[in-house]
C-alpha cells in the first residue's frame, strides 16, 4: 500500500467563516434541533444578546426587542450602535471587536471577538444594521458571505444595532426554536440586570430583585423554610434559602453567563456558607447537614475569566487579576462578612436554620446504615456489566471533559426486546443503555430512604451519579425510552416521579427527555417513510400514492435494531421535559401520581383520545 502523499499540496488554510462552518461545534458546543437547552441554535441567539448586554452594562440603551419567528430571529439594541466604519469587520472579521479595550469592557463574557462571527458564519441568512447619530449602515450575508452591502445613508431611527438571522438547516437539521428556552433565557438576563427591559415576542420581562426575584421564580415560595437571605456587593451578588426538595439546587453566574456546569465560584460559595455556618453556631457541623435542601443563586463578576469550554458553562478562573484575591478568597471573606452579618441581625431565622440544620443531621445519621448497605450492592451487582451498558467516553471511568460530556446520552428502558434494540443500534461511543426489570415504584410521597433500598433505584442512580448532585452527572441526556402505549406511558410517569422526588434539579436543569418513535410505517417498493402521528401517516400515505404498506409500532421491541439506529440517531426526536416558572412540582406530583381525584378524572375525561385502529380493537 502506497504511503500517503505529506507534502505543501497537503496543507490546507480554512478562512473564518469555513472553520466555523467546518468546526461548528468548537465555537457552539452542541449542534442539535433545539430540543435541549444546550443546542447550538441557542447560543447563536445568546451571542447577539450578550453585545446587546454589554451596551447596557456600560449604560448605554435600557431596552432590548427579540423577536422569534418560525426559524427567524431579530434582536434591537438601543445602544450607541456599532461605528458605522466598522460593521463588516464586527460581524465577519475574527479578533475585530471593542471588547479588546479592558477599561470598556472589563467584565464581559465574550473577549475573543468569535460570537457574532460564528452566528454569520452558520445562518443561511444574517442582516446587520447600525444607526449611530442620523446615519445608518446595513449589510446583508448569507453563511458569512456578503450579498449586499448598502451605501451609508441618513435614518430617523434610535441609535442601535440589530441583527436579524436564520440558522442555517444544512447544519442546524430538522431545528426549532422552543419558547420555554428563550423565556429561561432572558429572564436570567433580568436578573442579572437590574433596570434592563426585555421585549419578547410582545411580552415584558424586568426584575427589581435580581437573584432574589430567581429564587422566588424557580422555588415554590409556599414550601421555603425562611425567608429568602438576599447579599449584595460590588461584583458579587448571592441569595439562599431552604426549601422541601432533596439534594442541593444552585443556580451560578459568571460576568452574565449561566454556567450551568458550575466551577470554581459555585465550589466556593459551597464552601464558605458552610465554614460560616460552623463558625456562627460554633459547631463542627457535616457539611451535607448544612446543605441539604439548599436552594441557593450566585454571580460573579470578574475580569478575563477563563472557562473550560467555548460554551463557556464552566469556570475555570483561580484569579480575579493580577495583583487581586483569588475568587474563593473573595468569595469566602464576603459571605462570611455579610451572611455572618445578617445572622446577627435576624436572630429569629438564624434560630430556625438551626432547626433545619439538626433536623437534616438525625436523617442522614436514620439512613447512614441503608446508604452503606445500598453502595455495597451496587458494587456486587457489577452495575457496567448487568443494568449499565455503558458508552465509550466513561468505559474507563475517568474524568470527562465538559465537551465530551456535552454529547453523551443514556437511555433508560423497560423489558429485554427494547433495550436489546436499542443495545444492537445505539452509537457506542457517546449512548449508553440503562435497563429497568418491569414497572418501577411509585416513589411519590416516600423518603430518601426507599432510593437506597430499592434496587432499580439504587443502581440508577449510580448509574447517573447524581447521588451528591449534579456536579459529577454522567450524562447530558437522560432519555426516557418507553412505549408509546398505556404501560408505557405509565412507566414514563413513574420514572419522572422518581427524578422529581429525589432529584428535581436534574430535570429543572434541563437534562430529562422522552425518545419519541415512530407510530406508524408506510412504505411502497420504493420509498419507506416513518410517522410519528396519524397527520404524518395520512401526509404519507398522499405522497406515496397507491395503496402502501402500513405498519402500527406497538412496541419499541416491534422495531428491529437496523430500523432503530435511524431513531436515535441524527435525526432523533426528544420531548424534553420542562418545569414551567413557579410551578409546585410537589403539587405537581400530587396531581398525577397521588391518590385519585375528580380533578383528575375530568382531566382524563375531557382530553381522551382513541385513534381509530385502537377504537377498531375495542369493537372487535
Amino acid at each position: 500500500m502506497p504511503e500517503p502523499i505529506y507534502d505543501e499540496s497537503t496543507i490546507k488554510s480554512l478562512d473564518w467563516k469555513e472553520h466555523i462552518r467546518t468546526r461548528p461545534g468548537m465555537y457552539i458546543g452542541k449542534l442539535g434541533d433545539g430540543s435541549s437547552h444546550d443546542d447550538g441554535i441557542y447560543i447563536l441567539l445568546k451571542e447577539v444578546i450578550d453585545n446587546c448586554i454589554d451596551e447596557f452594562v456600560m449604560g448605554h440603551g435600557k431596552t432590548i426587542d427579540i423577536k422569534v419567528s418560525d426559524q427567524k430571529v431579530t434582536v434591537r439594541d438601543y445602544g450607541r450602535g456599532i461605528p458605522l466604519g466598522k460593521v463588516i469587520d464586527c460581524v465577519s472579521k475574527i479578533n475585530t471587536g471593542g471588547k479588546y479595550d479592558t477599561e470598556a469592557f472589563k467584565k464581559s463574557v465574550g473577549l475573543n471577538g468569535v460570537g457574532t462571527k460564528a452566528v454569520n458564519a452558520l445562518s443561511d441568512a444574517f442582516t446587520v444594521q447600525s444607526v449611530r447619530d442620523g446615519e445608518m449602515k446595513l449589510v446583508d450575508y448569507s453563511r458569512g458571505e456578503i450579498t449586499q452591502d448598502y451605501q451609508i445613508e441618513e435614518s430617523s431611527l434610535r441609535n442601535g444595532t440589530k441583527v436579524v438571522f436564520q440558522p442555517d438547516n444544512k447544519i442546524f437539521k430538522n431545528f426549532h426554536f422552543l419558547p420555554e428556552y428563550i423565556e429561561d433565557q432572558i429572564w436570567n438576563y433580568v436578573y442579572l440586570n437590574s433596570g434592563l427591559n426585555i421585549n419578547f415576542n410582545g411580552e415584558k420581562y424586568f426584575s427589581e430583585n435580581g437573584l432574589k426575584d430567581l429564587l422566588e421564580r424557580k422555588t415554590d415560595v409556599e414550601k421555603i423554610h425562611y425567608s429568602i437571605i438576599h447579599l449584595k456587593g460590588e461584583d458579587i451578588e448571592v441569595a439562599l434559602t431552604h426549601g422541601d426538595q432533596y439534594g442541593e439546587e444552585y443556580y451560578s453566574f459568571v460576568n452574565g453567563q449561566h454556567t450551568t456546569q458550575g466551577g470554581t465560584h459555585l465550589a466556593a460559595f459551597r464552601e464558605a456558607v458552610v465554614r460560616t455556618l460552623r463558625e456562627y453556631y460554633k459547631k463542627d457541623f457535616d457539611a451535607s447537614d448544612i446543605r441539604a435542601s439548599i436552594i441557593g443563586a450566585i454571580s460573579l463578576r470578574i475580569q478575563n475569566p477563563v472557562f473550560e469550554s467555548q460554551t463557556k458553562t464552566r469556570l475555570g478562573s483561580i484569579e480575579m487579576n493580577a495583583d487581586g484575591p483569588t475568587v474563593r478568597i473573595f468569595i469566602n471573606d464576603f459571605i462570611k462578612r455579610e451572611l455572618d452579618n445578617f445572622l446577627h441581625q435576624n436572630t429569629d431565622l438564624a434560630e430556625y436554620l438551626l432547626k433545619r440544620i439538626l433536623q437534616s443531621e438525625r436523617e442522614r445519621k436514620d439512613m447512614a446504615g441503608v446508604k452503606k448497605l445500598a453502595n455495597q450492592r451496587a458494587k456486587k451487582a457489577n452495575l457496567h456489566n448487568k443494568k449499565l451498558r455503558d458508552c465509550k467516553v466513561h468505559l474507563n471511568d475517568e474524568k470527562v471533559d465538559d465537551e465530551k460530556r456535552l454529547n453523551s446520552t443514556i437511555f433508560i428502558t423497560e423489558g429485554d426486546s427494547a433495550s436489546g434494540s436499542i443495545t444492537k443500534s445505539r452509537d457506542v461511543a457517546t449512548q449508553a443503555v440503562f435497563s429497568l426489570r418491569g414497572k418501577p415504584l411509585n416513589s411519590f410521597g416516600m423518603k430518601k430512604k426507599v432510593v437506597y433500598e430499592n434496587e432499580e433505584f439504587n443502581l440508577l442512580q449510580h448509574a447517573l451519579n447524581i447521588e451528591e448532585g449534579l456536579e459529577n452527572l454522567r450524562y447530558n441526556q437522560v432519555v426516557v425510552a418507553t412505549d408509546a402505549d398505556v404501560d408505557g406511558m405509565h412507566i414514563r410517569l413513574l420514572i419522572l416521579t422518581f427524578f422529581l422526588q429525589f432529584f428535581p434539579d436534574l430535570v429543572k436543569n434541563g437534562h430529562v427527555y422522552i425518545l419519541e418513535t415512530p407510530l406508524f410505517r408506510v412504505r411502497n417498493k420504493k420509498d419507506t417513510l416513518y410517522c410519528y402521528s396519524e397527520n404524518e401517516k395520512n401526509a404519507a400515505i398522499n405522497n406515496l400514492g397507491g395503496k402502501p404498506e402500513i405498519t402500527r409500532f406497538k412496541g419499541l421491541g416491534e422495531i428491529s435494531p437496523e430500523e432503530f439506529g435511524l431513531f436515535i440517531g441524527e435525526s432523533m426526536r426528544l420531548e424534553p421535559i420542562i418545569i414551567k416558572g413557579k410551578t409546585s412540582v410537589n403539587d405537581l406530583l400530587k396531581y398525577f401520581m397521588g391518590k385519585n381525584t375528580e380533578e383528575r378524572q375530568n382531566f382524563i375525561i375531557d382530553n381522551l383520545r382513541i385513534e381509530e385502529d385502537e377504537l377498531e380493537e375495542v369493537y372487535a
